[in-house]
């Protein structure tokens, strides 16, 4: 037993060592991607776009419960006067529009599935792929072997002799964007 925790424990040394051996030859950087994302121009404004149509489904949404307001309403309003037949009618027309609603809500805001996600995709895609494209160019153009990112959460500390590449890439994808218009 004591035999095998030594072969493990050899084994567990033998790869820190030639991990900790080789990180030396090796050349790291990091990011803040929720900084590019909140300064680089094509990002905040896929996220205008986002933005607005969220408003825009907002308002119809406000609409549409306004709407049945106004019908429950008058349907509180006109329920002595209504027959039973007119009573279940109307309760029914302010049933499927509360189905509907609840479908408009679902269809657009559904977590993961809805609208506002695939928009947010569709928008936000070529912006990412931009900002790994500028990402790979620096650590290309700058020989580096690994640049993580801060904001994934993967790096507690990362020490003033760290390159931050950021304002790097911020520069690169200002470039690009620059040679674009």
């Amino acid at each position: 037993m004591k035999s095998n925790r030594m072969f493990v424990f050899g084994i567990v040394l033998t790869v820190v060592l030639m991990l900790t051996g080789s990180s030396f030859a090796q050349k790291i950087g990091y990011i803040h991607s929720q900084k590019i994302i909140a300064e680089f121009k094509d990002a905040i404004d896929a996220q205008k776009k986002v933005e607005e149509l969220n408003q825009q489904w907002q308002k119809e949404g406000l609409d549409m419960q306004k709407q049945l307001q106004d019908m429950q309403d008058q349907f509180e309003s006109q329920s002595l006067l209504l027959s039973e037949s007119k009573k279940s009618e109307k309760a029914q027309e302010i049933q499927a529009l509360y189905l509907k609603i609840q479908q408009f809500q679902q269809q657009k805001w559904e977590p993961g599935r809805g609208e506002i996600f695939a928009k947010e995709k569709e928008f936000m895609e070529p912006v990412l792929e931009k900002i790994n494209a500028a990402i790979k160019k620096v650590g290309d153009a700058e020989g580096y072997d690994y640049i993580f990112d801060t904001a994934s959460g993967n790096i507690l500390y990362a020490s003033d002799k760290m390159p931050d590449l950021t304002d790097k890439v911020l520069a690169e994808l200002e470039k690009g964007s620059t040679t674009q218009k």
